[in-house]
């Protein structure tokens, strides 16, 4: 958009020629810049100050250990790995368009490469993060090239048999321990695994704003939006999506081989459980599938709500995210984010337009 003004015909004077007054076209110049401007520094302005509060709440979180509370820091692990694994999906799920119910695959390929290169190899922690990483990241690349030639519900069925099919395989693995599981070394440190899965999780969300702003973020939305039309425009479709996939997988590996290690015990049922993947989906959809905090705030929000229900109420607690997955698809499938950038033009009608535009 441009801030040189109206054209030059519209600030000629009626009854005379534009030479005649020159010094109007000059005099009407600066009032179009200026109203043009203004939206674009309004605008900035509201992005700086999301980004000034963003940094903040990283800042108290950061700092969280310093209460000596060790529940509630073993409530933040917990609630940063789900975060991250919502972010996780909403490269794939979220921005490409592509529900995949095979990410709790990547999470537990990332988990059985932490443990065996530290408990089978003798090796660090770190060696295992890599070599989970690649696991999931390899598997992804393979697994892309086929499947993500499937769209809607049949890829959706497709990926959600994976999880099945690799606790098979898992289980009759004798490096990974078969269907007994492994058991890493003691570190007791839960600060440490605080931090880690804290900068994991902001790693995460600053690629997903870059995503968002990139020329390949841009690719898979339009992807999302209308794939033939995409392909039509020059988009590597299948491309974009396998390394969406592998970008997905990255993240989602990382996030499973802190837990591993933090949690000492890992079997085939519990790290390739499909529960998983459901939770980082709802968490995802109920934030805002698609942007760039809705997956975290979604993580927050429904993690706090599931735990204080569980204390009080268990049998409410073990239907809450059914309830939650009724509730966001119909009345608010974009989630929050959209929510919130919404509700004040349309109020309740928001709810309403929801219900009839996404009607079966």
């Amino acid at each position: 958009m441009s801030a040189d003004g109206p054209p030059q015909g519209a600030n000629a004077p009626v009854g005379g020629s534009a030479a005649a007054k020159p010094q109007v076209r000059g005099d009407h110049a600066p009032a179009g810049g200026s109203a043009v401007a203004q939206p674009q520094a309004s605008g900035a302005h509201r992005t700086a100050a999301w980004w000034t509060v963003v940094v903040i709440i990283v800042a108290l979180l950061a700092a969280l250990p310093a209460t000596g509370n060790t529940v509630l820091l073993q409530f933040g692990i917990n609630v940063l790995l789900l975060a991250t694994l919502a972010q996780g999906w909403n490269i794939i799920g979220g921005f490409a368009g592509y529900p995949s119910f095979g990410n709790s695959v990547f999470y537990g390929l990332g988990a059985y490469g932490v443990a065996i290169a530290m408990v089978q190899w003798k090796l660090p922690f770190w060696i295992g993060m890599l070599l989970g990483a690649f696991l999931a990241v390899g598997f992804a690349a393979l697994l892309g090239i086929v499947v993500l030639r499937l769209k809607g519900h049949y890829f959706a069925i497709c990926t959600l048999g994976l999880a099945f099919i690799m606790t098979a395989i898992v289980s009759n693995l004798a490096i990974a321990g078969s269907n007994i599981g492994l058991v890493l070394p003691l570190l007791k440190s839960d600060v440490l695994f605080y931090e880690l899965a804290l900068a994991l999780l902001v790693l995460a969300t600053l690629t997903i704003f870059w995503l968002s702003r990139s020329r390949f973020g841009l690719g898979l939305i339009a992807i999302r939006e209308n794939e033939e039309g995409a392909a039509v425009m020059g988009v590597n479709t299948t491309l974009y999506k396998v390394l969406a996939y592998m970008l997905s997988a990255v993240f989602t590996a990382l996030a499973g081989g802190i837990y591993a290690y933090y949690i000492t015990f890992i079997d085939p049922a519990g790290v390739f459980d499909i529960s998983l993947n459901v939770k980082m989906i709802i968490m995802a959809v109920f934030g805002g599938p698609g942007s760039v905090l809705g997956p975290v705030v979604g993580a927050f929000i429904l993690s706090t709500i599931s735990e204080v229900l569980a204390t009080k109420v268990t049998s409410i607690a073990a239907m809450f995210f059914g309830v939650v997955i009724v509730v966001a698809v119909v009345f608010m499938p974009r989630g929050i984010a959209d929510l919130v950038q919404n509700i004040r033009r349309a109020g309740w009608r928001y709810f309403i337009e929801n219900v009839r535009t996404h009607r079966l």
